[in-house]
């Protein structure tokens, strides 16, 4: 037998070692700019290998003054869940007040959905397999882009199989605004009753509208009374509304969502309905 250099076996061990760092691994691209301004920005969490993986869009809450796209109630648990279930997980940031009005808000989250859908391929995922989400004022924001046709084109919308809206007592501004209220939607929504009327996503709703999951917090004034309308109006029209009462706290209804949970399971078994190619990347039932 011929003598072996040492380097004989050094060099296919780095090379094999340096092939195995090379393979798919999850990461998350952060900051990336969807919009000329500095709060348009989006976060895309990867998961360990993509092959047309479907998109969790999240937008986060915060008074549509205040919050971040890297609050760990935003993103922790549902990144854990859903990204080693193959999903490529979004969060964005969007303007906000004093400078950008919600309904301006709004219009930079159909504007990231926009980019999103056009840089799927980028991550490989699929551009038709959407689930939009929002919490609190982020719940609002996404309630408007998915029933008001002037902040999107159709063809972005079709490509969202499906909302779900956390926690949001905003859905019909103009009942809010005429009762007791507290100071942050005077704030948000000043005192144009035409304004509100703008702002309310019930009174954009129409019969094309896709699938909606309304998450409400049965300790929190308003907001399972305004889901109720909301999802009582929409069944009439034909669109698939839902709604699950939780007695969670407004965070918890946000923080919790991805802990392995009744709650979660009843969220997955929503997306499995909307769409069967969903259920692949969801934790089976059995």
């Amino acid at each position: 037998m011929k003598n072996l250099s040492l380097a004989s076996f050094i060099f296919p061990l780095f090379f094999l070692t340096l092939c195995a760092g090379t393979t798919a691994h999850a990461e998350t691209l952060k900051d990336i700019s969807y919009g000329d301004a500095k709060k348009q920005k989006l976060d895309v969490y990867l998961p360990d290998n993509t092959a047309n993986s479907p998109i969790m869009f999240m937008v986060h809450g915060g008074a549509w003054r205040i919050g971040d796209k890297q609050n760990q109630q935003v993103v922790k648990a549902k990144v854990e869940r859903w990204r080693q279930r193959g999903w490529v997980f979004i969060s964005i940031n969007y303007r906000m007040l004093p400078k950008t009005d919600p309904y301006q808000q709004a219009g930079d989250v159909a504007k990231a959905i926009e980019y999103v859908q056009a840089h799927a391929s980028d991550w490989h995922a699929d551009s038709s397999k959407i689930i939009v989400m929002g919490h609190s004022a982020g719940a609002h924001l996404v309630s408007l882009v998915m029933t008001d046709p002037t902040l999107t084109d159709t063809r972005t919308l079709t490509s969202i199989q499906a909302a779900i809206l956390l926690d949001s007592a905003a859905l019909d501004i103009n009942l809010l605004m005429t009762r007791d209220h507290a100071r942050l939607y005077d704030r948000a929504f000043g005192n144009d009753p035409n304004y509100w009327r703008k702002n309310s996503a019930i009174q954009h709703l129409h019969k094309n509208v896709q699938p909606i999951l309304l998450v409400c917090s049965t300790r929190r004034e308003h907001s399972c009374t305004q889901t109720n309308a909301f999802a009582k109006k929409a069944q009439e029209l034909g669109v698939n509304a839902r709604q699950i009462r939780l007695d969670l706290s407004h965070g918890d209804i946000n923080g919790k969502l991805g802990t392995d949970s009744d709650y979660t399971r009843q969220v997955e078994d929503f997306i499995r309905s909307v769409d069967a190619r969903f259920s692949t990347y969801l934790p089976s039932t059995n």
